[in-house]
């Protein structure tokens, strides 16, 4: 089940836990209907396509850290820049270490929490 919160500074560690425990659904809870995600620069994904990369990715078993350098909020859009790392396999099965400065936007839904916009976690490329 989604853990959600009305705090953002508390918005990546929910993401993180629900992550490394492969809750796929938790994970695409914590995104607006409208989403954008860029896990491959350049090739920005919605919709469908954004929830089943997620399905796929967690499939691996990644474990994540990440840790918030910067955040900024207005209203009900904030800015999050984050420093995080992934170990996890990839399609060979062949060990991965992935790792990135993410620049996240994130909107507040009428019910108060915080949700991802735009996730693009090689935001620094």
């Amino acid at each position: 089940m989604a853990r959600l919160t009305n705090d953002v500074e508390k918005h990546t560690a929910l993401y993180v836990e629900a992550f490394n425990a492969g809750d796929v659904d938790a994970v695409n809870a914590m995104y607006t209907e409208d989403a954008v995600a860029v896990w491959e620069p350049g090739v920005p994904l919605t919709g469908q396509a954004r929830t089943d990369s997620v399905r796929d990715f967690l499939s691996r078993g990644p474990r994540m850290t990440a840790v918030p350098r910067q955040s900024f909020v207005t209203d009900d859009t904030a800015l999050l820049v984050v420093d995080w790392t992934i170990d996890t396999t990839d399609e060979k099965g062949d060990p991965e270490h992935l790792e990135g400065v993410g620049l996240d936007v994130l909107r507040r839904g009428a019910d108060g929490n915080w949700r991802y916009a735009i996730d693009d976690p090689y935001g620094e490329k």
